[in-house]
């Protein structure tokens, strides 16, 4: 498989999933908005997107299946097997209330294996993207994480989940000691966001709980071809289907994770 290749081809179909999106923009009305449960907000822009990348990507790999957000191949997926994981809009919300901030993100894996990772911000024409063992780039340009060498000198980026409020209490815990620790806490409202910022080294760390690998798929592959770290909140590598994350500069990341570990369980 030339992964260079079907970067630059998913490229394209990802862009064009962005341009249908930013001309729903423009003229997208909240009556449109429906609710998968509390506070979790989908639209027929989200749909329509996932069709058109699915529409598109079936036609690169036959052969693969799909992890998607909103479920629109009707498939049972394999985690195991080679799988498109697709978030047509991550930041919805953003979205709906017209705050530029949401994005295209695509990834491919094997397993746990992430072979391709792509994430366009439309509202600024970035487009994130990298293969396994062939960097990470924006807009043909290659990118790294900083080099920050202390946690104290971070800026972090972070999530407020929209479920599992019983753990509210501990992550907010965790906020207050790294509003304290760091230069500053940021966010943004959609984690491929977040982490593609990281692996261009604008944040220095990224956290968050009750993800799904759609949300980060694309995103760990770009901090790992980046130079980055990723693991979940105990250290280790159950992220992409675990629902946790810790992903940062490598100086950083182990003080990260000791917070986080510390406090949240």
């Amino acid at each position: 498989m030339d992964l260079e290749k079907l970067t630059q081809q998913t490229i394209e179909i990802v862009r064009q999933a962005s341009s249908f999106i930013q001309r729903e923009a423009a003229q997208f009305s909240r009556d449109k908005i429906e609710y998968k449960d509390l506070n979790n907000l989908v639209s027929y822009v989200d749909k329509e997107a996932e069709k058109l990348l699915v529409a598109g990507l079936s036609q690169l790999l036959p052969e693969a299946s799909y992890i998607t957000e909103e479920g629109t191949t009707g498939q049972e997926p394999d985690p195991s097997a080679l799988n498109w994981i697709i978030d047509p809009l991550d930041g919805t919300t953003n979205f709906i209330h017209g705050i530029p901030v949401y994005c295209v993100s695509v990834g491919l894996a094997k397993g746990k294996e992430l072979l391709v990772g792509v994430i366009h911000e439309p509202s600024l024409d970035e487009m994130f993207y990298a293969w396994q063992g062939g960097g990470a780039w924006c807009n043909g340009k290659k990118i790294s994480v900083s080099n920050v060498p202390l946690l104290q000198e971070s800026l972090i980026a972070t999530g407020f989940p929209y479920a599992r409020f019983d753990k509210q209490k501990r992550y907010m815990y965790i906020l207050e000691l790294l509003m304290q620790k760091t230069h500053g806490i940021r966010r943004m409202g959609a984690a491929a966001v977040d982490l593609a910022y990281v692996a261009a080294g604008r944040f220095d760390g990224f956290y968050e709980y009750n993800l799904n690998s759609w949300d980060m798929a694309a995103g760990v592959l770009l901090i790992k071809e980046a130079g980055g770290k990723v693991t979940d909140f105990k250290g280790s590598d159950n992220y992409l289907f675990g629902g946790d994350i810790v992903a940062a500069s490598r100086a950083p990341h182990q003080e990260l994770v000791d917070v986080i570990r510390s406090n949240f369980n």
